[in-house]
């Protein structure tokens, strides 16, 4: 019986210290509690995230945790919010440029008619004095009539081209004293009565061949006023109107000017452009105003009244 005794003292004697072993085992310290934790949490997030931890957008705990989807999404939003800023950047660019160009264009334009403007208030003031300054003439002009001329069957005989002592007269002609043997004179008459027997061309011809002759003569004012008339009766309106605008800028002191002014009205009619001939009229009355003989001013009267002007 006593060695059965001693060997269940010796076995209790090895069983306590090995359970003693086992209870210390069986209690880790806070530390080792820790970082079993850390270590199951770090096992835990590469299984739910293998592509990595994702951001950490949790403010609070019941707000989710942001993945990688949605961060994604949110790039994919940044994106389009900085291309739109970049359209409406170029954009705005774009229309300042164009701004500037109208901006520029526009005093481009208002420099264009201020010039314009002044020049012919240059002109206007230039006339003037030119027509205060001109001697009035001493014998009375053999010129056109200020009544349009009709039409005549053209005359198969050319007139004479032998000096006249005096040029045959129009209904409504100013004076047709002329001096005999004056070449000048001669040769101004028989455009004059190319162009009252209807022979526009010849007269424009002859009456041109008097001005290249004869360009210090006082019937080039004349000569030029009654090509344009000559272009108008012929049916050519703009040549006249260019003709009769020449003659009263070139010689606004000519005594033939304000005709020139007045047919370049009508002439402007002929193209359908009666607001240019309400100008036209009314810088005839603003250069020469009181010195526009009557005959002239009631043509003139009608005339307007026709344009419709104000």
């Amino acid at each position: 019986m006593r060695p059965i005794s001693l060997l269940a003292a010796a076995a209790a004697i090895a069983v306590v210290p090995a359970s003693t072993v086992f209870a210390q085992r069986q209690q880790p310290t806070p530390e080792q509690r820790i970082q079993r934790l850390e270590r199951q949490v770090d096992e835990l997030q590469r299984r739910i995230f293998p592509k990595g931890r994702p951001a950490d957008t949790a403010g609070y705990i019941d707000d989710p945790a942001a993945t990688q989807s949605s961060v994604m999404t949110l790039n994919q939003r940044l994106d389009a919010l900085e291309r739109q800023m970049t359209d409406m950047l170029r954009q705005g660019e774009d229309n300042g440029n164009r701004l500037r160009s109208v901006e520029t264009s526009v005093g481009q334009l208002k420099n264009d008619e201020d010039q314009r403007i002044q020049a012919l208030e240059q002109r206007m003031t230039a006339a003037e004095s030119a027509a205060a300054a001109a001697p009035a003439a001493a014998t009375p002009a053999p010129a056109e009539s200020t009544t349009p001329a009709k039409p005549r069957a053209r005359s198969t005989t050319p007139p004479p081209k032998t000096p006249a002592a005096t040029p045959p007269a129009a209904s409504g002609d100013e004076g047709v004293a002329v001096a005999a043997g004056d070449p000048g004179e001669d040769a101004y008459s028989q455009g004059f009565r190319q162009w009252q027997a209807g022979d526009y061309d010849a007269a424009i011809g002859t009456l041109r061949g008097f001005v290249k002759a004869y360009p210090k003569q006082r019937r080039v004012s004349y000569a030029n006023n009654l090509i344009g008339r000559a272009q108008l009766d012929k049916g050519d309106a703009r040549a006249a109107a260019e003709t009769l605008l020449a003659n009263y800028r070139n010689n606004p002191a000519g005594e033939r000017a304000p005709d020139s002014l007045f047919y370049l009205g009508q002439a402007l009619m002929k193209l359908g452009q009666p607001g240019q001939a309400c100008k036209a009229y009314g810088e005839l009355d603003a250069v020469y105003g009181v010195k526009i003989r009557p005959d002239l001013k009631k043509l003139e009267t009608d005339a307007k009244a026709q344009a419709n002007c104000s």
